[in-house]
């Protein structure tokens, strides 16, 4: 398993971290990392251009001049696209760019991304980031003394924090080529822009139980056995009650009259014998 230098604001070590071999120790893809960028810069376009087709644009719609005799072109409506200032034809229209992608392959993309920072050396990790207030002037202290900005060049630097800092958030907000960014809103395109990778310990920590395969299928487990089970729905009260009654109530007494008619037919059946 791989172990980084833990340094502090002034680049100084202050200790080792291990990091998950499953997360920080993956082999290049190339072909994952080309199709999950493909997929977030899919997602993020907005799909609004367009255009106006013959029915669309002003004008009016009828024949300006008759079909023979002039010697001009024959003409059935200014709007046609044939026309200066007539519709567009087979132009872009509104549309939805998005696209799913499934959620391994995703998240295999991110391990590769941050296994490949790690190995170009490009990956820091920071005991902790913190400001005692929103200085600018104080972030990019800290950020040249970690090498990150020069007096010249400045690196693009993703910085991974919580996002509850509000002092780091607020301090680094207004310096160029550096974005600040939760374990949870870790994306793929971000890692692949930024050449440098600030990773705060506690987010390393995030990372190692979000992106290990292993503990996202307990994870998953673990929500499916733990989901309630659907009550079953409540029956109307006036509906239970009527139940209720027909189940309590006696059952009805044989009819007298069922008992004297038997008792007829007997009789009759006496008389017939005696003849």
């Amino acid at each position: 398993m791989p172990t980084v230098k833990v340094r502090n604001l002034k680049n100084k070590e202050v200790g080792d971290v291990t990091l998950s071999d499953a997360v920080f120790g993956v082999e290049l893809n190339e072909a994952l990392i080309h199709a999950a960028v493909m997929n977030f810069r899919a997602n993020g376009r907005s799909g609004n251009s367009a255009t106006k087709t013959r029915g669309n644009v002003s004008g009016s719609g009828r024949k300006l001049w008759k079909q023979k005799g002039t010697g001009r072109a024959r003409i059935a409506s200014l709007r046609s696209p044939l026309w200066k200032g007539g519709g567009n034809v087979h132009g872009p229209q509104p549309r939805d760019w998005s696209y799913k992608m499934p959620k391994k392959m995703r998240r295999g993309a991110l391990r590769v991304a941050l296994s490949e920072r790690l190995r170009e050396g490009n990956l820091i990790v920071v005991d902790e980031l913190g400001f005692k207030a929103p200085k600018t002037s104080e972030f990019i202290g800290v950020m040249g003394s970690l090498g990150l900005i020069d007096k010249k060049t400045s690196a693009k630097t993703l910085i991974v924090d919580s996002l509850d800092n509000a002092n780091l958030v607020l301090s680094s907000r207004n310096v160029e080529k550096t974005k600040v960014t939760n374990s949870f809103g870790l994306n793929i395109y971000d890692i692949i822009y930024h050449e440098k990778l600030v990773i705060s310990k506690a987010a390393v920590e995030e990372l190692n139980d979000l992106l290990d395969p292993k503990r996202e299928g307990i994870k998953e487990e673990k929500a499916v056995s733990e989901k309630p089970k659907a009550k079953k729905a409540a029956e109307p009260k006036a509906k239970k009650e009527a139940a209720d009654a027909v189940e309590k109530k006696p059952r009805k007494a044989p009819a007298k009259k069922a008992v004297e008619d038997e008792g007829d037919i007997l009789e009759i059946g006496k008389e017939g014998d005696d003849k």
